[in-house]
């Protein structure tokens, strides 16, 4: 069954592509930072992945000559790919659920990210329940660590705040 089927039990989803993913969470370009979620464990993990291109609007001015993708979207992407992790866990798949930053900790910058790199991801569930959820984030590129973090997020199952 491909990910973007219609589905009630998400309970065997490893993987959510693109499709799956707008399903989920409301980013759309130019925010969306993620093109797929695999190695799904609900509850526990995901690994998001982003492919990194030129032609993304932040490289326009961080930085000219020299692009770098800035650490805050690193951040937010490791973010989305919890959102994913989240809504399938909770079974939150087209019901316009919000998540919201509510802190981010511990956030260090290993290595530069710069166009042509695929960016790998990897969220841990720290602590969950319906509403609260705490996370560590380690995104790598070529297994070589870019950026970690640890981060928290409410989520907002009517999308209002």
């Amino acid at each position: 069954m491909p990910d973007s089927a219609p589905q009630s039990d998400w309970s065997a989803t490893t993987d959510a592509d693109l499709a799956l993913i707008q399903r989920i969470i409301p980013h759309r370009y130019p925010f969306l930072l993620i093109d797929k979620v695999r190695d799904i464990r609900l509850s526990q993990r995901a690994i998001g992945v982003k492919n990194v291109t030129f032609n993304e609007p932040h490289f326009q001015g961080h930085f000219p000559g020299a692009p770098i993708m800035p650490g805050v979207t690193i951040i937010e992407a490791m973010a989305q790919t919890s959102a994913v992790l989240v809504g399938l866990t909770l079974d939150l798949v087209d019901k316009n659920t919000l998540v919201y930053f509510m802190g981010i900790d511990k956030a260090r910058f290993r290595r530069k990210v710069v166009p042509g790199d695929v960016l790998e991801l990897e969220v841990t569930v720290q602590r969950g329940s319906t509403r609260i959820w705490k996370f560590a984030g380690v995104g790598r590129v070529d297994g070589e660590i870019a950026a970690e973090a640890e981060f928290m997020a409410m989520i907002d199952h009517e999308g209002r705040g």
